[in-house]
C-alpha cells in the first residue's frame, strides 16, 4: 500500500547547487529502487533558520512529495541522518489529511445537492448562477476615491 509523504530537508549553506541536486538525485534513486515515486520537488532556496543549528544561521530548504511505503521512508530517513550536508530533515505522512479533506468536500457537495433538489433546483450549479467571485466585473464597486 502506497502512502503520501512530505519530506523537508535543510541543506548546509556551504553546499553548492550541484550538491543539492545530487542529494535530490540520491533520494529519487532510493525511491525508485524501493518502489516509490517522487511527485513534486520544490527548492525553496536559501533562507534564514528560525534558530541556530550548530554554526549554521541559514540553509537551503527543499520540499519533496513522495508516494511510497514505510520501508522507503525508513531508508530515506537513515540515509539523510548520515549525510554531512543535511542540517535537519522531517518526514510527515499527509495522505490522512487529504482523505479527511476529500471526505469533508463530498459531504458538503452532497448536502448542497440535497438542499438544491429540495428547493426545486437542479442538483449542480449552472454556469452564471451564484455569487460573483470577481469584484472587478461588478459595477457596484467603484474603486475610485470618495470625494469629501
Amino acid at each position: 500500500m502506497t502512502r503520501k509523504y512530505e519530506l523537508v530537508y535543510v541543506v548546509s549553506p556551504d553546499a553548492t547547487d550541484a550538491q543539492v541536486a545530487d542529494l535530490h538525485t540520491q533520494v529519487e534513486q532510493i525511491a525508485q529502487r524501493l518502489g516509490g515515486k517522487i511527485d513534486k520537488t520544490d527548492n525553496w532556496g536559501r533562507r534564514k533558520l528560525a534558530y541556530e543549528i550548530g554554526p549554521h544561521k541559514e540553509g537551503t530548504y527543499v520540499l519533496e512529495t513522495i508516494d511510497g511505503g514505510g520501508e522507503l521512508m525508513k531508508e530515506i530517513d537513515r540515509r539523510l541522518k548520515v549525510s554531512d550536508l543535511i542540517i535537519r530533515h522531517l518526514i510527515v505522512r499527509i495522505d490522512e489529511d487529504q482523505t479527511k479533506i476529500e471526505r469533508t468536500r463530498t459531504k458538503r457537495t452532497d448536502a448542497s445537492r440535497r438542499r438544491r433538489v429540495a428547493r426545486g433546483l437542479p442538483p449542480d450549479r449552472q454556469p452564471g448562477e451564484g455569487q460573483r467571485s470577481d469584484m472587478e466585473e461588478d459595477e457596484r464597486f467603484d474603486m475610485t476615491e470618495v470625494e469629501r
